[in-house]
């Protein structure tokens, strides 16, 4: 779904011999399939408006109890994958964090729905993904496009996309009904994100101008801007919306 890829922007292979290869920070915008992609952005924009738009005079954003245990399973699914990258990106800290996290909310936290990890022992997500991975493997960005469905991405980042689905380890865990209810609840998770956001999506989809255009220019920003931070430890990190000029 379209919210996906700005939701992350709202909140955030090729091997090449080893972990810790510094890419350098691409700038600018290539878009060489921005006929297409706007195309499947016409798509997206149109699906979301049917299953997700608020109705006029409805608020854009529900945050409430239910969409919060709704995204907090999709988001508790989704830890392993996360440990499994990091530690391929080799990244003990955040992987361990996540694990810790992923032991405390399926448990205490009742597979998920409540988060005590974050709100009594101070363990946010360590938000990563296959996409990051490459960047630190030394894969460079690449063009922008905008999967169906999943919403604004990059050529790295959609192989990223595609490699997370396949290795998550929930699939090689679960079985039969069991796999097919955990992808549902990831799935919920996501669309319950959407929600929470419904706001800052909205108006990016709704209020723009060029909705194809700041959709593709904050997800570049922000994705960047993460990665940057990520491989300098955020002390000389690019911030998109610092003053040029200081």
């Amino acid at each position: 779904m379209l919210g996906k890829g700005l939701c992350g922007a709202v909140i955030t292979a090729v091997a090449l011999g080893g972990c810790g290869v510094q890419t350098p920070q691409p700038s600018g915008i290539d878009d060489p399939y921005e006929s297409s992609n706007r195309s499947i952005h016409a798509f997206n924009k149109g699906f979301d408006e049917v299953v997700f738009k608020a109705p006029p005079g409805k608020p854009r954003s529900i945050d409430n109890r239910f969409t919060r245990s709704v995204s907090n399973v999709g988001s508790n699914l989704g830890l392993p994958g996360k440990v499994v990258n990091s530690v391929l990106q080799g990244r003990p800290e955040p992987a361990v964090k996540n694990t810790f996290r992923f032991l405390l909310n399926s448990t205490i936290g009742i597979a998920g729905i409540f988060d005590p990890a974050g709100a009594a022992f101070g363990l946010p997500a360590e938000y990563t993904d296959f996409g990051e991975t490459l960047a630190v493997w030394g894969v460079h960005e690449g063009s922008y496009v905008e999967l169906p469905f999943y919403g604004p991405s990059t050529t790295r980042d959609a192989i990223g996309t595609a490699v997370d689905i396949v290795m998550n380890p929930v699939g090689s865990v679960f079985r039969g009904s069991d796999a097919v209810g955990a992808t549902t609840a990831q799935v919920a998770g996501k669309a319950a994100d959407r929600k929470i956001y419904g706001d800052a999506v909205e108006s990016i989809l709704y209020d723009s101008a060029d909705s194809y255009a700041q959709a593709r220019l904050l997800y570049l920003q922000n994705r960047r801007y993460h990665l940057a931070g990520q491989e300098n430890n955020d002390a000389d990190a690019w911030d998109p919306y610092s003053d040029p000029d200081n």
